[in-house]
């Protein structure tokens, strides 16, 4: 049994949200790079270049990639032969997070009431948490800042088993279709298929996190990555919705097994602004 104490788990969540919102991670940067040579819109072209001017900027200067410092999103692999102790986990999780925000002075997004008073609670918690437990005696953390331009575009669908594939298909490039220029393309578009609609959900926004340039290890579910890629950059969308042929970076697509009566589709678009890292206790 490993001991870790929670102090421990405040200090890497903060260190991570830092480095989340002033970073791009490098296999991104590279796919930025080489939709600039595949854009064939001029407009689309300067876009881009822009992009990427400015996450070199906000990596040298260490300064927020994006003014929407996203809302907080920890998924979370716990060792089972971890101990945690001198405090309260998800209290910890939320210290670490409110550290980042006001010493990184990032933008605080959250509202408390939802519906009525919408009070922002000027710490940008609390943070969205899930948690699994695996072998081991190490803790796993994937921090994602999530703005909202992009989230607010996901959508879920509970197809009938027997839509298939061209329904499944068809429902993620109509959402695409529909987002338009509002998730600040281009994106990454993160997709879960089956589980219920809640798990489906988080798998979606999980598949973000994704190394880009990967494709699922089920060669069918590879080849409908590249199909639905390939139809979303023919929509003509483009790099901030001003025309173009990169209208999406990559499509990550991950499934869970499901009810015979059910087949839950969710996709969950990201911004070009593709926030994420890793960090290991």
């Amino acid at each position: 049994m490993r001991k870790i104490k929670v102090t421990q788990i405040k200090d890497k969540v903060k260190k991570l949200f830092l480095k989340a919102n002033y970073h791009i991670n490098q296999d991104f940067l590279l796919r930025l790079e080489k939709a600039l040579k595949e854009e064939i819109s001029p407009l689309g072209k300067i876009v881009l270049k822009m992009i990427i001017e400015n996450n070199k900027i906000a990596s040298k200067e260490e300064v927020p990639i994006c003014q929407d410092t996203g809302l907080a999103v920890v998924f979370v692999d716990i060792g089972q032969e971890v101990h945690l102790v001198g405090g309260d986990f998800t209290k910890a999780i939320n210290q670490g997070v409110k550290e980042a925000y006001q010493e990184g002075y990032l933008r605080k997004s959250v509202v408390d009431d939802p519906v009525f008073e919408r009070k922002n609670t000027k710490t940008n918690t609390p943070a969205i948490i899930f948690t699994d437990i695996v072998p081991g005696d190490k803790i796993k953390f994937t921090v994602m800042p999530k703005g909202f331009g992009s989230e607010n575009m996901s959508a879920l669908a509970m197809l009938k088993p027997d839509d298939g594939p061209e329904g499944i298909v068809n429902f993620i490039v109509e959402t695409v279709r529909k987002a338009g220029p509002n998730p600040c393309p281009p994106t990454i578009i993160g997709v879960g298929i089956g589980g219920t609609a809640d798990k489906a959900m988080v798998i979606a926004k999980k598949a973000i996190a994704r190394k880009i340039g990967s494709y699922n290890k089920n060669e069918k579910y590879a080849a409908m990555e590249r199909e639905i890629l390939k139809k979303i950059n023919n929509l003509g969308i483009g790099p901030a919705g001003l025309g173009g042929k990169i209208t999406s970076l990559a499509v990550h697509i991950d499934y869970s097994p499901t009810h015979i009566a059910g087949l839950p589709v969710a996709v969950n678009v990201c911004c070009h602004a593709a926030r994420h890292t890793e960090g290991i206790l």
